[in-house]
Parts: structure tokens; sequence; C-alpha cells
């Protein structure tokens, strides 16, 4: 896979707060902690990802471009965390007590689990499907599998199985 081109001053900025931080919690839990590989391989609307066997942070070109500093303030310490929670904690719940604590009070950022960033630039095609409920929206990763017969999805509300609806005739 390419690599997105990435502007060198967003670059930077992405690794001055990763090296801030990692100062921080290197001196707050008293540790030698080393600074994570960072990539721009992350896909979908995921803002970023924690490998954790790998030390490796995987961040969304797309959405970093469209949200610069706002990104960083969040994205940033938020997959930090996940490896510094891994390195000390080992395999732990991943938003768990330990992730909040390290978000919290060793990285002194609140511990949202999740961005709120726009996605219609990184969003795929959606398939429609119901419930007894209510309309879903599945991706078409999600929609595939469920035409190969892989899985099945249920509502969280209903718990019933979600079934594709019949295409709309105009």
């Amino acid at each position: 896979m390419n690599t997105p081109r990435i502007p060198i001053a967003l670059h930077q900025a992405v690794m001055r707060t990763l090296r801030v931080a990692l100062q921080q919690a290197n001196h707050r839990l008293d540790a030698r902690y080393p600074e994570p590989v960072v990539n721009y391989q992350q896909r979908g609307a995921t803002a970023g990802s924690a490998w954790l066997q790998n030390w490796e942070i995987r961040l969304n070109a797309v959405l970093l471009r469209e949200n610069q500093q706002h990104f960083i303030d969040e994205v940033i310490p938020h997959e930090l965390a996940h490896l510094l929670v891994y390195a000390r904690f080992g395999r732990v719940a991943p938003h768990g007590k330990e992730w909040r604590w390290m978000m919290e009070q060793v990285l002194a950022v609140p511990a949202r689990r999740t961005h709120n960033f726009a996605l219609a630039s990184v969003q795929g095609k959606t398939f429609f499907y119901r419930c007894q409920c209510q309309q879903h929206q599945l991706s078409i990763r999600r929609h595939n599998r469920v035409l190969r017969g892989e899985t099945e999805y249920r509502c969280r509300r209903c718990g019933e199985v979600l079934r594709p609806e019949p295409p709309h005739s105009s």
C-alpha cells in the first residue's frame, strides 16, 4: 500500500505531540518506553489504531489532513495510551480502567473512546438493512460478509438479525 503524502509541517506536529506525551509518560511512570513507529496507513472511518506488538501507531491521513490540530490533540494521546497500557499491564480491555487512568492521570487528556470527526470523505458505500425497530447501514465489507454467509449482524436494541432492504425503485 502506498503511504499517503502528509505535509511535512503536519507530520512534524504529529511527532512533536507524540514526543511530548511520551516524555511526560516516561517521567510520570519512571520508565523509558521508546518512540513508537508512526505511519499513515489507517483507512476508513477509524482515526487511528495502535498495533501493540509492533509498537506502532497507524493514523488516517485523510482525517488528519481534514482535522489537523484537533486530530493531533485527540488521536495521538489516545493511541499512545493503548501502547503504554499494553507495555505496563499487558492485554487488558481496550478502553478499560487502565486506559482511562493512562489518559487522564498520566497523559492529562480526557479519556474519549471515539472521535467526532466528519466522515463523508472517508466513508465508503453503505447498504441498508432492517430489523423490527429501525434501519441500519452496513459497510461494504460487512455487507459482503453477509452475502457470503460468513456472518450475520443483530440489532443492539431489539436483538433481531439484520436483513437487507430491497433496493428502492425510482
